[in-house]
């Protein structure tokens, strides 16, 4: 510490070098099942941004708090160190991505360290080395001998500006752009590498439902993504064609379809745009999927209806998907929005066949003509099956047509992996003429990336040497794949390979993965909950089925941290609202930057960054420093009477209720919690010379709390307290109490003293000389116990049978009629004694605040005016002026 005050620069410096000299984060191998807690590894972009800064800080002071409660902690960092953004910054700046990447990394961890953050630096993992994703590339091979590969041509998500592949859950908005630059996304057709993630889809959906240490907003999220529709597959017979097979979650509307459409790059379609110029023109022209409104092409031909025989028109219409459900779907304009405005654009029949289920009487048609009836309800013209719900409808149809069978359908889609950029890991391929592609053997691992090469598109393309190669199989000439891998690869496994960073013949140990996973505690970003996470337990599963990982998901608990915003905006670069992190801790410090942001809100929460917030924490931590030095200096010792009986009852509240938030992760309520208990050790020192154990004892329980948030200042002031070892290793406090105890108590002193400031303001008295606090008489708890407990009509002839409370009259009848007019809101209180005895130890604080003594008087020895007034928890208050 400085004799000018808090010199945060000299205590944090000092510690993390103590810290790093003991290697107090270290993680042994030999650990049996260490708690994992792990926040998302960032990309490396140069600087730590404030939303990373809250992040780690969330996970730092998860990982300290449990390391403290005494468990062996697992809490590693790495880099997510593959992009495009490297890959562009590279190309502007006529270097290398590598060299670039290794640059930002370099800076980036000199900032982690200067936050404190508490990582086992020696798990750090790199995802761009070679012996990390040449385990990429051995997992892929896994992949593709399990059949969970293929290669195919596809229309994909094309960024003209990135110039690579883009995921769907890439494309942002309604006006799809790329997640990366916010260049409009086109459409092209291009072979590409697929995992295929779509036969997990039943065991993902599925198992969601046992994530029950994850937000419910993530997990509906995920539900949501893979997006699993029960309906039927019903064939329709097209002239000319053959049977076509159609997907419906409404087969009880059959009845009402009046046309038949195809997605344009259905085979039918493609027929017939050789065929027909109208149909060629719709295709490869006018087809919009994304537009505002249905678009199709009448083709001339019919498809029969298998219930009615009916023969309705066919289109090609590019609201239909190939990749939804069948690529063809039976339209029934009057039961579906989407093909109710196709109909009124065509001029289509729109044929009501469920009417909304009536109270009585027969069912009545809806009316379709401007919108379509959606609901289920009950069938009407529909020959044999009129009359039916349409939950019944659809199990009898199912069962009675001959082609109909259940199905199920899915918005999620195969995985595409193929990304046309350089920094990326290289699919494991090679193209022979005559092979075909052919997967790299496992002993030729790792394909390393060659030597960047500063040209348009895809730098592999122009690595000549490097691509050319020879095939595994057969020993001809081949060519390299020149995709490299989506680095969601990269993040869907590194986890394990924290376990394990430095083996070299597999991608983790796999006994100990299955010792130490899953991580018990994840933090990250709610933008990931579908992509990184959906990929992440994807990763898993196939893990589990073909490798002996014996657990099925990777995170147990799951925390979606909020923004770190600045005047209701989230910060960022191009608003010009950023607020450097480097700044705040030359200028505060860590701790006040990590303390600030974790008593702001609650972790999953926003907030918004204040320089006063930052600066009145900074205060705090300076006051405190002040107090330790203070009770350090001053050898006296106060009584151990009822003050400090009440402040030892406040520790232990303190401690009980901090930890029980900490585990909750609600920082903020535990910091909270651990500064008001300052306050009160402060109120005490100024009103009386302290007893040294109780407040010694608080002293150390306050540093202890804030050790996980505020770690630096922590171990100065364990130290200054005489405390042997690291604060980081110490053992958290204890406190055997009950809480909901402790909060009545708390309640109690609370609502007495604002009574006695409300009857001071109202009766204006200035200068009190005397406060007489008197508690409620025995009876009128035993009355509140039975109004609580009782479900009788009549409360008051209830309390009048008990012969104590019937023997005191009109007070008895006129408290019962209280107890009857709040009966909902009764809630049960301290007993007499120990309403007394709360009261007294806290006279003190009421003392102190109106300059006045203080009597707390039992009923037995008051006088019976002032019993009339007091009640259980809300004592009668009497003042003299």
């Amino acid at each position: 510490m400085s004799d000018a005050g808090y010199d945060h620069a000299t205590v944090e410096r000092r510690w993390q070098a103590a810290w790093d000299e003991a290697n107090v984060y270290r993680t042994p191998d030999d650990v049996e099942d260490p708690t994992y807690v792990l926040g998302m590894y960032p990309y490396p972009s140069g600087k730590l941004h404030m939303g990373h800064v809250r992040n780690y800080t969330i996970t730092d002071a998860y990982a300290r708090f449990r390391r403290m409660q005494g468990d062996e902690v697992l809490h590693p960092m790495g880099w997510d160190a593959f992009g495009l953004p490297a890959e562009n910054a590279a190309k502007e700046r006529d270097t290398n991505p590598r060299d670039w990447t290794f640059d930002c990394i370099e800076t980036m961890t000199e900032q982690m360290e200067s936050m404190g953050f508490g990582y086992d630096w020696d798990r750090e993992i790199t995802t761009c080395t070679p012996d990390y994703y040449q385990w990429n590339q051995w997992l892929f091979s896994r992949f593709h001998e399990e059949d969970l590969v293929e290669r195919r041509d596809a229309e994909v998500n094309w960024c003209p500006h990135c110039e690579t592949v883009l995921a769907d859950e890439q494309v942002e908005g309604e006006a799809e752009l790329c997640w990366r630059c916010d260049t409009p996304v086109e459409q092209r057709e291009l072979e590409q590498w697929f995992l295929k993630i779509t036969e997990y889809a039943d065991d993902l959906l599925e198992a969601i439902d046992d994530l029950e240490g994850w937000p419910n907003s993530v997990r509906q999220m995920q539900r949501n993504w893979i997006g699993r529709q029960y309906g039927a597959e019903v064939d329709f017979a097209i002239d000319g064609h053959g049977s076509v097979t159609a997907f419906t979650t409404r087969i009880d509307t059959i009845h009402g379809a009046t046309f038949f459409a195809l997605a344009p790059d259905h085979p039918i379609s493609e027929v017939l745009a050789e065929e027909d110029d109208d149909v060629r023109r719709f295709v490869e022209e006018e087809a919009d999927p994304d537009g505002d409104e249905p678009n199709g092409v009448e083709t001339g031909l019919t498809a029969t209806n298998p219930v009615t025989g009916e023969e309705i028109p066919v289109y090609v219409a590019d609201f239909v998907l190939s990749d939804v459900g069948t690529g063809a779907l039976m339209a029934v304009p009057a039961h579906d929005e989407r093909d109710h405005a196709f109909a009124e654009k065509n001029d289509i029949e729109i044929r009501p066949v469920i009417a909304p289920e009536p109270d009585d009487g027969e069912p009545e048609a809806p009316d379709v003509e401007d919108e379509a009836f959606t609901e289920d309800g009950v069938l009407i013209d529909a020959g044999e099956y009129s009359g039916l719900e349409s939950e019944i409808a659809r199990e009898r149809l199912t069962e009675d047509i001959d082609s109909a069978e259940e199905a199920a359908q899915y918005q999620l889609r195969d995985w595409g992996i193929s990304r046309q950029r350089y920094w990326g890991t290289p699919i494991p391929v090679v193209h022979c003429d005559d092979c075909g592609p052919v997967t790299v053997p496992e002993a030729d691992l790792p394909v390393e990336l060659p030597e960047f090469i500063n040209t348009t598109g895809n730098p592999l393309d122009a690595a000549e040497e490097w691509k050319e190669t020879t095939c595994p199989e057969c020993g001809g000439p081949a060519e390299r794949e020149t995709d490299t891998m989506d680095t969601f690869v990269d993040s869907s496994w590194y986890f394990l390979r924290y376990v394990s960073p430095d083996l070299e013949d597999a991608p983790f140990d796999m006994e100990r993965a299955n010792d130490w996973m899953p991580v018990d505690q994840y933090v990250g970003g709610i933008e990931h909950a579908v992509m990184h996470l959906l990929y992440s337990r994807f990763f898993t599963k196939v893990l589990a089925d073909h490798e002996g990982l014996e657990h099925r998901e990777p995170f147990t608990n799951l925390l979606a941290q909020g923004m770190v915003q600045l005047e209701g905006e989230k910060m960022s670069k191009s608003k010009g609202n950023v607020v450097s992190p480097q700044r705040i801790v030359e200028e505060y410090g860590a701790d006040t930057a990590r303390l600030f942001m974790m008593q702001a809100a609650q972790p999953e929460r926003d907030f918004d960054w204040s320089e006063e917030g930052v600066q009145s924490t900074y205060a705090f931590l300076e006051r405190l420093q002040g107090m330790v030095e203070g009770y350090v200096a001053d050898e006296s010792d106060g009584d151990d009477d009822a003050i400090a009986s009440y402040v030892a009852a406040e520790v232990d509240a303190t401690i009980a209720i901090a930890t029980a938030e900490y585990d909750d992760l609600t920082f903020n309520k535990a910091l909270r919690e651990t500064q008001d208990l300052v306050r009160t050790l402060r109120q005490y020192a100024d009103y009386t010379e302290p007893h040294a154990e109780t407040y010694e004892r608080g002293l150390s329980a306050v540093v202890r709390l804030l050790a996980p948030v505020a770690p630096h200042i922590a171990e100065e002031l364990h130290e200054t307290l005489g405390d042997d070892g690291f604060v980081a290793e110490a053992e958290w406090p204890t406190a055997e109490i009950d809480r909901d105890r402790v909060e009545k108590r708390r309640q109690l002193v609370e609502n007495t003293r604002e009574d006695i400031r409300d009857i001071v303001d109202v009766a204006g008295i200035e200068d009190p000389t005397g406060i007489e606090v008197v508690v409620a008489p025995d009876w009128k708890y035993d009355a509140l116990e039975i109004a609580i407990e009782s479900d009788a009509d009549n409360l008051i002839g209830e309390l009048m049978s008990e012969s104590h409370i019937r023997e005191q009259g009109d007070a008895a009848a006129d408290y019962g009629q209280d107890l009857q007019a709040e009966r909902e809101a009764l809630s049960m209180t301290l007993g007499p004694e120990d309403e007394h005895a709360t009261l007294e130890s806290a006279a003190w604080l009421i003392e102190r605040e109106f300059d006045a003594p203080v009597d707390v008087v039992r009923a037995i020895d008051a006088d019976e005016a002032a019993l009339s007034n007091a009640e259980p928890g809300r004592p009668a208050i009497e003042i003299d002026d």
